[in-house]
């Protein structure tokens, strides 16, 4: 084998080990980055502040609640203004991170009073999927929320 060629393989080898070493470290950018926007948004229920909550969801959003229907954009965020919340937390939360779209799964649990006075308390699971958006922007196009 040439000089050239043999330094070229030794290159191509070096890189090797470096691409996923560089992938892991935007992956775990992403689940920090992924990871602050569900927090702002648990916090942002607490406080029924729905519109720190709207830039977070897309435009064409869709819940699926635990009874089975579908929840728009709109609908969701008057269930944060309208909802008054005791406690409210995540748990076992858990990141994977796939290019451009991020999956985002944990557990919920919450108490507090529905609309019209009704005292609540929850334990859901939940799946969230984010988008990055071509404006650079991670979105939530989805969630999925079942009671356990």
């Amino acid at each position: 084998m040439s000089t050239t060629g043999g330094w070229c393989l030794l290159s191509l080898v070096a890189l090797a080990g470096v691409l996923p070493a560089a992938a892991q470290d935007t992956n775990t950018a992403v689940s920090k980055a992924v990871l602050a926007l569900e927090n702002q948004w648990l916090e942002a229920e607490k406080t029924n502040s729905a519109d720190v909550v709207a830039p977070l969801l897309a435009e064409k959003y869709l819940a699926t609640a635990t009874s089975g229907k579908l929840e728009d954009k709109a609908k969701t965020l008057d269930e944060i203004r309208t909802r008054k919340l005791k406690s409210a937390e995540y748990e076992d939360v858990q990141v994977a991170v796939f290019g451009h779209t991020v999956i985002v799964r944990g557990g919920y649990r919450a108490s507090g009073t529905e609309p019209d006075g009704t005292a609540f308390r929850e334990h859901l699971r939940w799946t969230d999927t984010w988008v990055k958006m071509p404006d650079g922007k991670w979105q939530c196009v989805a969630t999925q929320y079942t009671a356990i």
